[in-house]
């Protein structure tokens, strides 16, 4: 990412969650290292990852898989707010572990929702090919603006967690099934909604990109 580049939530959360950063930031010991912090986040996917394997012979697997995402949002947000905030922050170095790490723990993840049974590995890598599509988007529009978009409608990583989160709660208290003469269980329902939202959402932020970059780059007027 260019050092210069202005980080940008963007999201629904972004006002609650970065006083809480900053307040907890400042609370770590000084043997916390941002590198640490990434790391805990990545543990807390493997977690995550975890919970959704054992979920088909415990039901309490989701509840594991829950407190990955807390794991996993202590950790991933933590890192960069923690190095801003000793004034040791490394531009590119951070960027590019914590966003291949990310993208890591995304693909464990959606492997680990697929081998829990609850949703159909169609829809599984059907939304994981969807995140990974607006990620691309977030890296893309890094290279042409000097303000680097972590969110797109609002909705950024921290969102994405809340929702696992409040799924896998509704799956334990009301597990898989049908309603009336729809064609799949709810989960997938919900799954392939959240996904067509995401691929709208998509598909709006970047025409509005193309819009703002065809007035800031112009067409060059042909010389004579």
């Amino acid at each position: 990412m260019n050092q210069d580049a202005h980080l940008r939530a963007g999201s629904w959360l972004d006002p609650l969650e970065r006083p809480v950063l900053y307040w907890l930031a400042a609370r770590l010991p000084q043997w916390t290292t941002p590198n640490i912090m990434t790391g805990v986040g990545f543990g807390g996917a493997v977690v995550t990852f975890a919970g959704y394997v054992l979920t088909p012979y415990a039901g309490w697997g989701l509840f594991l898989a829950s407190f990955g995402y807390c794991i996993n949002w202590f950790g991933d947000s933590l890192d960069g707010t923690l190095a801003r905030h000793r004034g040791i922050a490394r531009n590119r170095f951070g960027y590019f572990l914590d966003n291949g790490l990310d993208m890591v723990a995304q693909f464990l993840v959606s492997i680990g929702i697929g081998l829990s049974g609850l949703i159909n590995w169609e829809l599984c890598f059907l939304a994981f090919s969807i995140l990974l599509m607006t990620s691309s988007l977030a890296y893309i529009r890094a290279g042409v603006s000097p303000v680097h978009k972590l969110a797109y409608g609002g909705v950024g990583l921290t969102e994405m967690r809340i929702v696992g989160i409040s799924l896998n709660t509704l799956l334990f208290f009301v597990p898989p099934q049908t309603f009336g003469v729809l064609p799949m269980t709810y989960p997938n329902l919900l799954f392939l909604g959240w996904s067509a939202l995401t691929l709208i959402i998509f598909g709006v932020s970047f025409v509005c990109q193309l819009r703002e970059l065809s007035k800031e780059d112009p067409r060059p007027e042909p010389m004579d």
